[in-house]
């Protein structure tokens, strides 16, 4: 469900049909549950805000709003089963909606992230932003006493994002193109004195200063007249500097770059009205491109990639749709999703859309199979396969079925990222992954698909050390940072200055090896993969310490260290190392299998290890089960740490279970 406050008050299904609200009371107490923001209000406050004077059953007429709007927001849910969306807690409710199913949050962190973003990014994102409103905020109820203060802060927030959008113009070197907007926008709110500052800017920056000074002048008669007060102190500095033209009103000398990205910007902006299908598409394609940059970029293109999609997807255009998801064709290297919720979300409308696709649309349902495969990612299921666990690397197949069949190089190399995702059906397949590492690094450079031929780069990184062949590792380390270079791709280096940090730790300079990986946990922060950072650095530096057998490393690591998704398979190695070993049986007891993915051998070696330390016949078992596939492979598939060789564990769980072994 997709909920619209920025206007009136709407809710749009997963097929883009208008809901059924029934009448003016249900509506409003949606709308005061969302204004709660996922909180629970309770039912008292709900009375008090819905009537002057309540009437005698208004507990009674609140419970039977609730129930009308859990029929119309989850028609599929079956009798007396608990509501998902709309929930009871307590002596309240609360709308439990997604972050961005709400256009009035969607707009909050549009605003929020914008301020942290660059010039260029900022407009096309504010631009976007402001293209949601649809009228005032909570504009179906104007009098609502509980209204009044968020609907003053929304419209606070979408004036801001105005005068933020100009200075973001201004900042790129479009003086001229803000100039109608921000005088449309003072002349509907003349007592902001930023505004005024900001169209007297625009003005002198096009070369028209007795223009900007008679818009100053203009603001001096209107607070005058209107408000009896003088322009503060910025306007009247802002005059003086005009009238002397001084030299720090001259923009710095601007990127070119930047001034044709601005005009075209500009002009797409003009031709192309907010909400069209061809600025879904844009937008989609501009999000594909954002993700590569480097630092904010990945996680606000995973944002508003997500928003183009459910826009598109609420048109009910399945066509328009599948083009959507499948121009974010973004290579993918880690196994673990930054974003599980996001990803579940693209993949049910992928899947949807692929159903309602005419068949004839072949590209399009190899692009959403691709997708389905890459946002599936770490999906695969860890002991007992199910239809739903398959499906992702059935998608795989499919997609790649058909790019070959379509002799589309592109798409090909799309959907073998999505093969890549799903190689993980078991430990020791690093070497079906290094056939197809090497197949998109020799499609992708054939037709200079650069970020494709680094992920076939980054992905013979990991075979090769799996494989234990270091030095081709490094050679393919070292294509990929050319590429990265050449074509202006910080994320890379992310990437190889892990690989390198391995190479290191397989010295015998431990503090060299911490050297490393600290270094290359930095250049990690910031980078927007947070499927990739949380619990990392702490990971390596445990596998650094077994191999060199350092246990009074491992018991003095921090209890509070946040270990991220490892932390059940590495707890027991913890405290066995404490000399805590019957809690370490207990941790043993019943533990899960690792995910099927780049971690898989290394995390069962380190189960085992500690199983063997405390005899844990069973988890014994189950190590060798599952690590005896990759009998000749390294525990190093993720190129980035290792505690060993495969073969080492192996052995060791043999001895451990052999007759002659101390029990």
């Amino acid at each position: 469900m997709r909920f619209q406050v920025l206007g009136p008050v709407l809710v749009h299904d997963d097929l883009g049909e208008p809901v059924a609200l029934r009448g003016p009371r249900y509506r409003e107490v949606l709308a005061r549950l969302i204004l709660a923001r996922r909180r629970v209000v309770p039912v008292g406050l709900l009375v008090e805000d819905l009537w002057d004077v309540s009437p005698a059953d208004a507990v009674g007429a609140v419970r039977t709003f609730v129930a009308g709007l859990r029929r119309a927001l989850e028609p599929d849910r079956r009798p007396r089963s608990p509501a998902r969306l709309l929930v009871t807690e307590g002596l309240g409710y609360a709308l439990r909606a997604e972050p961005d199913a709400v256009d009035a949050w969607r707009f909050d962190d549009a605003v929020r992230s914008a301020s942290t973003l660059p010039a260029g990014q900022a407009f096309s994102l504010l631009t976007d932003a402001l293209g949601w409103w649809q009228g005032p905020a909570y504009a179906d109820f104007a009098d609502a006493g509980w209204a009044q203060a968020e609907r003053s802060r929304l419209t606070e927030q979408r004036l801001l994002a105005v005068e933020r959008r100009a200075e973001a113009q201004l900042t790129l070197g479009a003086a001229a193109a803000a100039v109608p907007d921000l005088d449309a926008h003072v002349a509907e709110h003349p007592w902001r004195e930023d505004a005024w500052a900001l169209l007297a800017t625009a003005l002198y920056r096009s070369g028209r200063q007795a223009d900007a000074l008679a818009v100053l002048a203009r603001a001096r008669r209107m607070l005058a007249e209107n408000l009896g007060i003088d322009p503060g102190p910025a306007l009247r500095r802002l005059e003086n500097d005009l009238l002397r033209q001084a030299e720090h009103l001259d923009p710095v000398a601007a990127d070119p770059t930047a001034q044709v990205w601005e005009q075209a910007r500009a002009a797409y902006d003009s031709a192309v009205p907010p909400g069209t299908r061809t600025r879904l598409e844009s937008t989609a394609g501009l999000m594909r491109d954002l993700a590569v940059t480097g630092g904010g970029g990945l996680e606000a293109a995973r944002t508003h990639r997500l928003s183009a999609v459910v826009a598109a997807d609420q048109l009910g255009d399945p066509e328009l749709t599948a083009r959507v998801i499948g121009i974010y064709d973004v290579p993918a290297i880690w196994t673990r999703s930054d974003d599980p919720a996001q990803a579940e979300r693209l993949v049910n409308i992928a899947e949807k859309t692929l159903h309602r696709l005419p068949a004839h649309d072949d590209a399009d349902r190899a692009r959403l199979l691709a997708t389905i495969a890459v946002e599936s990612r770490g999906g695969l299921p860890v002991d007992n396969p199910t239809e739903a666990g398959l499906r992702p690397l059935r998608a795989a197949r499919q997609a790649e079925e058909i790019a070959r069949r379509l002799h589309d190089p592109a798409l090909l190399a799309f959907a073998l990222n999505g093969v890549f995702m799903q190689s993980f059906q078991r430990a020791g397949l690093a070497q079906r992954r290094e056939a197809v590492g090497a197949e998109i690094v020799a499609v992708a450079a054939q037709r200079k698909l650069a970020t494709y031929e680094i992920l076939g780069h980054l992905v013979l990184i990991q075979t090769r050390c799996a494989l234990a062949d270091y030095t081709g590792a490094d050679q393919h380390a070292e294509a990929a940072d050319a590429l990265a270079q050449r074509y202006e791709l910080p994320l890379v280096e992310v990437f190889t200055s892990w690989f390198r940090a391995l190479r290191t730790s397989a010295t015998t300079d431990l503090a060299a090896a911490e050297a490393a990986y600290e270094a290359a946990a930095a250049a990690l922060t910031g980078a927007g993969m947070p499927g990739l950072e949380r619990g990392l650095l702490p990971l390596a530096q445990l596998s650094l310490y077994l191999r060199h057998h350092d246990t009074g490393r491992i018991a003095a690591i921090a209890p509070d260290t946040d270990w991220g998704p490892y932390t059940s398979w590495v707890t027991p190695t913890l405290l066995v190392a404490r000399g805590e070993f019957d809690d370490a049986r207990k941790a043993l007891h019943n533990i899960a299998s690792p995910p099927r993915d780049l971690l898989f051998e290394a995390l069962w070696a380190i189960v085992a290890q500690a199983a063997i330390a405390v005899d844990d016949v069973e988890i014994m078992q189950r190590a060798r089960t599952q690590l005896s596939p990759a009998a000749a492979e390294t525990s190093a598939q993720s190129g980035f740490l290792s505690v060993g060789p495969v073969r080492a564990h192996l052995d060791a769980i043999e001895s451990a279970l052999s007759s002659d072994y101390p029990r």
